[in-house]
């Protein structure tokens, strides 16, 4: 197969899943182009991302000047089909906060992705969000007639699917992917019920290989790590202050938060302000193999988030063997399970999260130690990156084949 992942910014630190989903697919003899509209901006940390970051492409790489060529270059070549995706493009930006303007950057961005896709005889797109990616996506598919997918992650798509498009890039999609059935279900909310055989679950995955042998639990003092990007629907501000109130009942307990963004000042000023200066360490970004080694170091992770998709920290720590307390948001139950292999509490709830944290720091090290390893198993029955890139890749074959591209 043939294939053109579309995506937005690429490689993130965030976005480890999409490349191991990449390069999983080109373990099962895949050709992939990538094709993002940047890239991050800023200095890889993790030799991974480095490594990918050379293998892609950026289409704003290709100035104004280059994508106004693009533009006239397909006005020329198929006029009927550049009029008519205009008018798609102008239509969905009618509809969108962001407006006809950006959706005709986006029309610009489709004709030089319309002329790699043609270049390399590719046979289908996928993007990866619902976002602009998908609808670079899908005005390229109007342009070239190669069928396109995408992935919805969520909450962002939860959050404006209209202003989005997402109906309409729906309709017009070969299929569409949820990471969880809660993804699903919201996806199926916007479209109607003949659509939505084409919407399909294939998880986030994780290479089985990475946690061959997971550490087992530490004894010594409690200690917590909560990995993810520093913004508000990760629930750091929460998590301080719960960790603070069970710190009162267990004074000999750490937090270890690794990440970074827009939150980082209002994190470290509640972390000050509640004397938490040698109890809370804060890493900044750091690579997969500082993320294992915190893991390991690690009683449980902490993920109290207010909105999510399913995140990739939670799988990780499960097939660390490590148990994991978060919150009863989209996808995270059907995996984190009360009881079985870990904590669920409620989202936003400082005393239910401290309490998890307390029981974390009270019950035996061979109870938490049963809890992660029923947690490794069950991540591991379940986002297995080779068993989910072959489902995806059973779906691209059955597009490409019927799409008559193959």
């Amino acid at each position: 197969m043939k294939l053109v992942y579309v995506l937005n910014t690429y490689p993130q630190r965030s976005h480890s899943f999409i490349r191991r989903e990449v390069q999983a697919l080109e373990r099962r003899g895949a050709t992939i182009l990538r094709i993002a509209m940047r890239g991050a901006g800023i200095a890889m940390v993790d030799p991974l991302d480095v490594a990918e970051d050379a293998r892609s492409e950026h289409i704003l790489d290709q100035g104004a000047l280059g994508l106004a060529a693009a533009v006239a270059r397909r006005i020329i070549k198929t006029p009927g089909a550049a009029v008519a995706t205009v008018c798609l493009a102008l239509a969905i930006g009618r509809r969108s906060d962001k407006g006809m303007v950006r959706h005709m950057v986006y029309f610009a961005e489709a004709c030089h992705l319309a002329k790699r896709v043609e270049t390399e005889n590719a046979e289908h797109m996928h993007a990866h969000f619902g976002t602009n990616a998908a609808t670079v996506a899908m005005l390229a598919s109007a342009l070239t007639g190669v069928p396109y997918s995408f992935t919805v992650h969520g909450p962002e798509e939860f959050d404006s699917p209209k202003g989005l498009g997402l109906p309409e890039k729906m309709r017009r999609a070969a299929f569409v992917v949820a990471i969880s059935q809660f993804g699903r279900s919201q996806l199926c909310r916007w479209v109607g019920p003949k659509h939505w055989s084409k919407i399909h679950v294939v998880h986030c995955g994780i290479e089985p290989d990475a946690f061959a042998e997971p550490v087992p639990v530490p004894e010594g003092a409690p200690r917590f790590v909560c990995i993810g990007r520093f913004a508000e629907q990760k629930g750091h501000l929460v998590l301080v202050r719960a960790f603070a109130e069970a710190l009162k009942d267990v004074p000999d307990m750490h937090l270890t938060l690794v990440g970074d963004g827009e939150m980082r000042g209002e994190i470290e000023a509640a972390v000050g302000s509640l004397g938490l200066g040698r109890a809370v360490s804060m890493t900044g970004w750091v690579g997969e193999e500082r993320i294992r080694l915190e893991l390991a170091e690690a009683h449980a992770l902490v993920a109290p988030s207010f909105a999510e998709g399913l995140p990739m920290v939670i799988m990780e720590a499960m097939a660390s063997a490590r148990p994991v307390i978060s919150t009863y948001v989209a996808g995270i139950p059907e995996l984190v399970q009360q009881g079985k292999t870990g904590w669920l509490v409620p989202a936003g709830d400082v005393t239910a999260l401290a309490g998890a944290m307390r029981d974390v720091a009270r019950i035996p090290i061979a109870r938490l130690s049963d809890l992660g390893v029923e947690g490794r198993r069950r991540v591991l029955g379940r986002h297995d990156i080779d068993q989910e890139a072959a489902r995806l890749a059973g779906l691209f074959a059955a597009s490409i084949k019927e799409a008559g591209m193959g």
